[in-house]
């Protein structure tokens, strides 16, 4: 066994007792109430040590959105040309859903998120600009419109109902205490924004 494996595993155990400390102490004082002190207090390591693993106390519910984001281009842009915007889209979304947590953490992070002004206000910042990051791909998967100009507009609106529809579809998930299939969600709110049954 490597070093380097060793130490992925080292970090992986830290990584999510630090996360589990954090998510317990969110859930029973709330988020604006506890503390990084704490969480480091409880996981029984240094504040330092914690901001190594984590920059910031959004981190440890927002995770690496940049690493999602690139994640989540990076699907879209290998799905088969073939593929509708719509359906690449739809590809990436499933990929970036369970990257970083079991169903039952994505869970609890996603209350937590709709629950908190200022977390669900990051999360809406990170939202765009992954938005803003997409247009491009999903403007040369649909190529040029029949004046040959490039549908710019088309690309962007996509993308952001899109977003929109895994936003709604991911509130109504934490809502209902994730007993409706989240998939199923997002597919209903698409359908409803595409008008079709």
């Amino acid at each position: 066994m490597s070093m380097t494996t060793l130490w992925e595993r080292s970090r992986q155990v830290a990584v999510q007792a630090i996360l589990d400390t954090a998510v317990r102490l969110f859930a029973e004082q709330g988020y604006e109430q506890t503390t990084i002190a704490q969480i480091a207090r409880e996981a029984g390591i240094s504040q330092r040590s914690l901001f190594r693993y984590f920059g910031t106390k959004e981190d440890l519910v927002c995770g690496d959105q940049e690493a999602l984001g690139e994640l989540l281009k990076r699907t879209v842009e290998q799905q088969p040309a073939e593929m509708s915007a719509w359906d690449a889209l739809r590809a990436g979304f499933e990929v970036i859903l369970t990257a970083n947590h079991p169903p039952e953490r994505a869970l609890e992070l996603s209350r937590l998120i709709f629950d908190t002004p200022s977390l669900h206000a990051r999360y809406i910042e990170k939202r765009l600009h992954w938005q803003a990051e997409l247009v491009p791909v999903i403007r040369a998967r649909l190529g040029n419109g029949p004046s040959g100009a490039v549908p710019e507009t088309q690309s962007k609106a996509i993308v952001a109902t899109v977003f929109a529809c895994i936003d709604t579809a991911t509130e109504l998930w934490a809502g209902h205490d994730g007993r409706i299939d989240l998939a199923d969600l997002y597919d209903q709110c698409l359908a409803a924004v595409r008008g079709h049954d």
